[in-house]
């Protein structure tokens, strides 16, 4: 948390780095706005991904009991990021998102719920998310008005649906190479999250600098 510079009121919003705002006498929705604009919160879900993404590459010999588990853990702390973000949006901005969360939530219950699953049915439940995600990524770049760095995101999104496509199209036949592959992809997803959070923190610093108008935070 900052501190304040000066002898400013204590009764205004709170900032703190990043774009986030903490006004403790605001209701919760304006508080999760608050925050799902915040690059911080976004470098936040981009560490979420990455990390299991590099446990998994480093850990090659995991059980898939283990990498259910692991992939769940990654699909829920992923949907309440996704879930957060949804308020930093326009009410008629929210439905993919919404819809996203909602799904990354479903899966990682789906994945912690029976870890002993099969190989094929841990491939299905991760491909269809990605690809879900990607094509809802993509469809907010192109539509969303005001989107910094439009390209970036609309990169993200095609990584992600390539993600899915491959892991449904190539299952893998051990619980090996099906690790191999996961981690693969999560950390090429994590690193194009993270590019997305600094861009998304450019943004904010140069509108901080030309005026009150304020951007789309990236989906």
């Amino acid at each position: 948390m900052s501190m304040s510079r000066g002898p400013a009121s204590r009764t205004g919003p709170e900032h703190q780095p990043g774009g986030a705002v903490l006004d403790p006498m605001g209701d919760p929705t304006r508080a999760l706005a608050r925050l799902g604009r915040s690059w911080t919160w976004l470098l936040g879900s981009a560490v979420v991904t990455l990390v299991p993404g590099v446990l998994v590459l480093v850990w090659p010999e995991a059980t898939l009991h283990a990498l259910a588990v692991l992939i769940g853990l990654y699909l829920l702390v992923t949907g309440a990021f996704r879930f957060v973000a949804v308020f930093a949006r326009e009410g008629h901005e929210r439905l993919p998102g919404l819809l996203l969360a909602v799904l990354y939530v479903l899966a990682g219950v789906l994945c912690l719920r029976n870890p002993l699953q099969t190989i094929a049915a841990l491939s299905l439940i991760v491909g269809a998310v990605w690809l879900v995600s990607g094509v809802l990524t993509l469809y907010t770049a192109l539509a969303a008005q005001n989107l910094p760095h439009r390209g970036v995101v609309l990169g993200t999104a095609v990584l992600a649906i390539v993600a899915g496509i491959v892991v449904l199209a190539l299952p893998a036949e051990s619980a090996r190479a099906l690790t191999l592959l996961l981690g693969l992809w999560l950390v090429l997803l994590g690193l194009a999250e993270v590019v997305v959070a600094f861009a998304w923190r450019a943004a904010l610093r140069r509108t901080h600098r030309t005026g009150p108008h304020t951007p789309v935070p990236p989906a």
